[in-house]
């Protein structure tokens, strides 16, 4: 994102906070609007305004399931029938150990899968037993699945903005060289 091209300097500035992580405090969005100089309701307005122009892709949290315990992830990949997808798609979703549920374009022959499941547990059995209520849950026995477990852990964090020519862009560029 250029931030040149942000409505205001307060737009860069709150894109620039929350670039950094939301405070997990009680009030995250009264506590940006403090280092920021502004209001708590303004604050709240300017993200949904950024999202509404497309200015935000996404919004959300970068949870690090290692951290927390959870040692054993997996992508889950299902051939579901078009028709049920949807439906299938949002139910799974509801599971507390689903953290992504998506559906995306088979690329045929070698990729018949359409629906793709992210699950995190403690250990493998426990992803699997995750697998296997949902396999038992929806019937989906007779539908071609793979689990793919990951094997390494990758640094997890969300995008980062500074002000153009700001002297952190240069700090930026060495962590990300050596970090």
């Amino acid at each position: 994102m250029d931030l040149n091209l942000l409505e205001s300097a307060f737009e860069q500035d709150l894109i620039i906070a929350i670039s950094q992580g939301i405070p997990l405090v009680k009030r995250p969005y009264a506590a940006i609007a403090n280092d920021i100089g502004s209001t708590e309701a303004l604050v709240i307005e300017g993200i949904q305004r950024l999202i509404q122009r497309g200015d935000i892709k996404r919004f959300g949290i970068v949870v690090r399931h290692r951290k927390l315990g959870y040692r054993a992830n997996a992508m889950v990949v299902w051939d579901i029938a078009d028709d049920r997808i949807v439906e299938l798609g949002n139910q799974i979703s509801r599971f507390d150990f689903v953290n992504l549920c998506y559906q995306r374009p088979r690329r045929l022959p070698d990729w018949p899968y359409n629906l793709f499941c992210m699950i995190h547990g403690r250990d493998r059995q426990d992803v699997l037993r995750q697998v296997e209520l949902i396999n038992k849950q929806f019937e989906l026995f007779d539908n071609n699945h793979d689990i793919l477990f990951s094997r390494r852990c990758f640094k997890q964090r969300g995008a980062t903005f500074t002000r153009p020519n700001s002297p952190a862009i240069h700090q930026l560029e060495q962590t990300d060289q050596h970090g």
